[in-house]
């Protein structure tokens, strides 16, 4: 009964396709044999109807039975694309006679654009890629492609933590697109898994404590510092680390048995490892074998492992192949060209608790340098860094060389060091290599464009500093873009004015390699300072002018090492006074006369500093003495109290003397702790003369007071938290200005600060900083006691730019301020805020 009623069905269905067919005017399927004249499609928007034909397999003069086999072939070869809703294929007639293939489509729909619900913006990039990855535009959106967006997007919460975040999407069509659709992306992150704890079983020798310090992105929550979150694959590499640990505590044979994570009532997860610990082992007997260029005792000073040492293969490797304080093995032959050098450890003995070890050093022919490449520097000439480079053609191969050219790379501050790269490709068969400096070109000229407020009204300031000029190319026109450069040289131009009150001016020009053949250097520059007090109707304060011309030269040492450089200049500077208020010596104020400063200044520098902005190791050392012709040993029966105050100190003499030391250490990661020293004296050469009114030193306020502006004959340091009335006045019964007059002829200054980089690129060089700030100033060596500070703390920040120089921010608690009674003050008497512009004062 059943199959005489599907007969009928199928019967009556035969007949209305028949009907329909006829109708619409395409031939009805009648059991013949077709050659097809043309295939066409219809319906396509979007997809190629060439393809469409081609993936069919149907082709004009093909004949085929219908019904027969082509056809539905056809459509299942069509419906594997996952394009169509809906493919049809019917026979039409043809006005030239015979018959044609409609193939008649019915797209799936097109994505054309998404949007998000439910996250930040600043989420959404991130999710832009997934998406991307998986749908590009005018793609087919189908469910396959839903479902693996939604998985997608939830691993990438769930790699954050967000365990429980949900996805979905929503389609809505494109009125603006035939047969597209928008796509609404809803993310409910959810709260972040936490982790409740993570217990350990089986550690006897290492307690919980230090195997979770170990685990630096598993941590539990309640921590002080830093979030708790799971991440999949910071934990297995956190597990690594559990066991990279115990080996170098000696247990060579520790292993994880097994670990495991669940999620408790409260949602949080918990972790169990179980862990094998297994004895410590200790090294015991260590043979050498394969060395002729050093002696087994040589290499094993250098090793540093004693027989009784814990057994720590991971200090053995740094000791053989590369240690950051280049104690290791490979240094010695790597400097000696031997870049082949190959030390291989092996463990030829283990009893008890100890191991033998056989250290098998295949040394391998010296490597000769055959080609010395630099490329990325498209500002700054090829000849600028070969210059600086220590690896040459045809030298011996030198490791020591190489770090040594990337730090004096990275010193010339145009690259930046966190891309600087090098290379180098080896060719065995020839015992050459290659070295190759990739180097990336960062801005490194400034802008100094800022605006200052003072006793005496706005001071305006404008300065550049081409720190990468070339006066070679100056009158050539196709070299500016915007000034000539590329050449290394140094040019910098600055004013500073408030009007007629104060007007400032410098130059200075640099040629690093004079001649072209040495670090010799040449520095030029010229400085004109004037401060006239009668633009505010104050005469009586009189007027203050400095005019000043230097030449120096400079050169880099071979001895002690090549770290060394000394640096010479003469300078001619003339100061004039006209009833000017300002300058004292001893009890004498100094007011009128022309006076002329004529000086050698020598400093020796040795820097193992390499990048500038931003230091993370190396010292900086430099002693600077400053020396006038002792005129008055000339005259030795000259008396100076006979003389006028002006003619007294017309030659300026003196001889001046700095101390400057600059450390910087990584601590871990990214975190430096910087520490430096200042310290000056200003000495005489006839006690009767005592030491001049100029060339003394002021501490205090943000290196630039507004008394002493920038250029006024005196040497001044910056001491956060205080202002310099305030390192001035040794009690309270001196903090009066018109008792603080006199500057100081000897000063210490000392900076330890913890720095920590917010920004490393090029274009924004940021850091912040905790700092602790000690100094003060004295007028003799009675007065002089070198642990009594001015103390200070603070937190800073510094923002490098690379056209507008330096933007500094600092707040500093002072504790040692004279005027304060700590039973009337509060907190906010002892701090003050400064903001630094251009340049790091000293």
């Amino acid at each position: 009964m059943i199959r005489n009623h599907s007969t009928i069905f199928l019967f009556s269905l035969f007949c209305w396709l028949t009907a329909k067919a006829q109708q619409e005017g395409f031939v009805p399927y009648d059991n013949k044999v077709y050659e097809i004249g043309s295939v066409r499609v219809t319906g396509n928007a979007h997809t190629d109807a060439g393809a469409i034909i081609g993936i069919s397999g149907l082709r004009t003069g093909q004949k085929i039975a219908v019904p027969g086999p082509e056809i539905p072939n056809a459509i299942r070869s069509l419906f594997r694309q996952r394009l169509f809703n809906q493919i049809d294929i019917q026979l039409e007639p043809l006005e030239a006679g015979g018959f044609g293939l409609v193939i008649a489509v019915e797209e799936k729909p097109r994505y054309s654009t998404h949007s998000y619900r439910g996250i930040r913006k600043s989420a959404h990039e991130e999710l832009n890629v997934i998406v991307s990855n998986h749908l590009p535009r005018n793609a087919v959106f189908t469910e396959e492609v839903r479902e693996a967006i939604i998985r997608s997007i939830e691993k990438h919460y769930m790699d954050k933590g967000y365990y429980d975040a949900r996805v979905g999407i929503e389609e809505i069509p494109d009125e603006k697109r035939v047969n597209s659709v928008k796509l609404v992306i809803s993310v409910e992150r959810g709260d972040r898994v936490r982790i409740a704890s993570i217990e350990f079983e089986g550690n006897q020798q290492v307690s919980d404590r230090k195997l979770r310090k170990q685990m630096k992105d598993t941590r539990r929550k309640g921590r002080l510092f830093g979030k708790s979150k799971f991440e999949e694959g910071l934990y297995e590499a956190d597990k690594d680390k559990l066991i990279a640990y115990y080996n170098k505590e000696g247990f060579r044979n520790a292993i994880l048995l097994s670990d495991t994570v669940w999620r408790d009532d409260q949602g949080d997860l918990r972790i169990r490892i179980d862990l094998f610990e297994g004895n410590r082992f200790y090294f015991r007997n260590i043979a050498i074998k394969g060395n002729s260029l050093y002696s087994d005792q040589h290499i094993r000073n250098v090793l540093g492992i004693q027989r009784g040492d814990v057994y720590n293969l991971e200090l053995l490797q740094k000791r053989l192949s590369f240690s950051n304080d280049g104690r290791d093995v490979s240094s010695l032959y790597m400097d000696e060209g031997h870049l082949f050098f190959r030390a291989e450890p092996v463990e030829t003995g283990v009893e008890n608790d100890s191991v033998d070890l056989l250290i098998r050093i295949t040394e391998g022919p010296p490597a000769t340098i055959d080609r010395v490449v630099i490329t990325g520097n498209d500002r700054t000439h090829e000849h600028v860094i070969r210059r600086e480079l220590r690896t040459r053609p045809g030298q011996k191969f030198s490791r020591s060389d190489i770090i040594r050219s990337q730090r004096a790379v990275m010193a010339l501050g145009y690259f930046n060091p966190e891309s600087l790269d090098i290379q180098t490709p080896v060719n065995p068969k020839r015992g050459t290599v290659d070295i190759e400096y990739l180097v990336e070109e960062r801005p490194s000229d400034q802008l100094e464009l800022s605006a200052g407020w003072s006793a005496f009204g706005l001071i305006g300031t404008l300065g550049v500093v081409f720190n990468n000029f070339s006066t070679r190319n100056f009158f050539k026109k196709e070299s500016w873009s915007p000034l000539p450069q590329g050449d290394g040289q140094k040019l910098s131009l600055r004013a500073q004015t408030n009007g007629r009150y104060y007007q400032s001016y410098n130059f200075s020009f640099t040629e690093p390699w004079l001649g072209g053949k040495r670090p010799t250097s040449l520095t030029l520059g010229g400085i004109y300072s004037k401060i006239d007090n009668s633009a505010y109707s104050s005469s009586s304060l009189g007027s203050l002018g400095i005019l000043r011309f230097s030449g120096a030269l400079g050169t880099q040492l071979k001895w002690p090492d090549d770290n060394f450089a000394v640096s010479s200049s003469a300078n001619v500077e003339q100061i004039r006074l006209r009833n000017y208020v300002g300058f004292r010596a001893g009890d004498t104020d100094v007011k009128d006369g022309d006076f002329y400063n004529l000086f050698l200044k020598t400093t020796f520098l040795r820097s193992t500093v390499s990048d500038p902005l931003f230091p993370r190791s190396g010292s900086r050392l430099s002693l600077t003495m400053q020396l006038t012709p002792p005129y008055s040993l000339f005259r030795p029966n000259w008396n100076p109290d006979s003389a006028s105050v002006s003619e007294r100190y017309r030659l300026v003499e003196y001889h001046k003397w700095r101390i400057d030391g600059d450390w910087y250490l990584n601590l871990t990661g990214k975190l430096v702790l910087a520490f430096n020293a200042r310290l000056g004296i200003l000495g005489y050469y006839k006690k009767a003369l005592g030491t001049p009114p100029f060339e003394r030193f002021v501490v205090g306020g943000d290196g630039l007071n507004n008394q002493s502006f920038t250029v006024t004959g005196r040497d001044i340091f910056a001491l956060r938290g205080y202002e310099v009335e305030e390192v001035k006045a040794k009690s309270i019964e001196e903090y009066s200005f018109k008792n603080l007059t006199e500057d100081a002829t000897i000063f210490s200054k000392y900076t330890l600060e913890l720095r920590y980089p917010l920004s490393l690129n090029p274009s924004a060089t940021m850091y912040a900083s905790l700092w602790a700030q000690g100094g003060n100033s004295w007028n003799s060596f009675r007065e002089f006691s070198p642990f009594q500070l001015k103390r200070s703390v603070g937190a800073g920040l510094r923002i490098f730019l690379p056209m507008f120089g330096l933007l500094g921010f600092d707040y500093g608690i002072g504790f040692d301020k004279p005027w304060i009674d700590p039973k009337t003050t509060t907190w906010k008497d002892y701090a003050k805020f400064s903001i630094i512009l251009g340049f790091e004062p000293e």
